[in-house]
């Protein structure tokens, strides 16, 4: 038997979803190998049966071609959830309402705008996402009050936030109340803490660029797909990008299960399950005189 591959490649594989969110489904109870709920870490052979949220998933044949898969850019307005969950108000993929099934790279903050990219290609997510990996994005933030040339300058060498310190970074002032900022990781809000940090409010945060794509003319709320041309850079870009190793000084977060929704009942309810024959006891044999 093969070693075979990690189950959340194989989900990711299959255009479902990214890896990370494959992971949080694992963990809520949403997937399903052979009839059996699997733990984070479980890997898929040949044969394996797997469900996700109900649905039959089934690897490709073409898994390392990007043929079938759709890669698009987005304007995200503010007060759109990047998240796949569709009973959220104001989530990502209702408000792109793209007919085919994909998910966002990365996230912004229901209160931040500007450029997201959404695939179906759960690989060249890892990928991008990956902070050792390097891929620059590019904001353009507002704050609550005059900037300093102390305030940049502290700023471009990094600010210790969430019991780390950023990496450092390109910054320059636009002018009296913006910056233009560049980062190759993302932490959680990483810009308003930094922000905070040093006494300052953001008021607007704009994400203009993601590696070679840039916001250009799309207005907010408008998508266009990538051309043929900006994949084949992107490609170029992460060609040996680490697309599985955790971001250095990462610590794996096990999240607490939360409650499944209704929907989520009714679906798992209605999954097929392997039933299992329970294995007869052997008696054990006399000994021989």
């Amino acid at each position: 038997m093969t070693d075979g591959i990690r189950l959340n490649k194989f989900i990711s594989d299959s255009g479902y979803c990214s890896r990370r969110e494959a992971d949080k489904l694992i963990e809520d109870d949403l997937v399903l190998i052979n009839g059996q709920p699997p733990t984070l870490g479980t890997r898929c052979h040949p044969g394996d049966v797997v469900y996700v949220e109900g649905k039959r998933i089934k690897s490709r044949a073409n898994a390392g071609s990007q043929a079938d898969r759709e890669y698009i850019a987005y304007n995200k307005p503010t007060h759109i959830t990047c998240t796949t969950e569709a009973d959220v108000v104001g989530n990502i993929i209702s408000a792109v309402g793209y007919k085919k099934r994909i998910f966002p790279i990365g996230r912004l903050d229901k209160m931040s705008e500007g450029l997201i990219l959404l695939t179906s290609d759960g690989d060249i997510v890892n990928k991008i996402l990956r902070a050792e990996n390097a891929h620059d994005k590019e904001y353009l933030v507002t704050v609550d009050k005059p900037i300093t040339d102390k305030f940049i300058e502290k700023m471009a060498n990094g600010v210790p936030i969430l019991g780390t310190k950023t990496l450092p970074c390109k910054i320059n002032m636009q002018g009296e109340f913006m910056f233009k900022i560049i980062l190759t990781e993302g932490l959680n809000r990483q810009i308003r803490r930094m922000c905070e940090y040093f006494g300052y409010e953001v008021t607007k945060l704009k994400r203009v660029r993601i590696m070679n794509i840039a916001l250009g003319n799309l207005k907010p709320g408008e998508w266009r797909k990538l051309t043929a041309s900006q994949l084949s850079d992107i490609n170029k870009a992460i060609e040996h990008s680490n697309s599985d190793a955790a971001p250095k000084g990462a610590k794996l977060i096990r999240r607490k299960p939360r409650k499944p929704s209704q929907q989520e009942r009714a679906i798992k309810s209605k999954t097929p399950k392997v039933v299992r024959t329970p294995r007869k006891n052997k008696k054990p044999k006399g000994r021989k005189k």
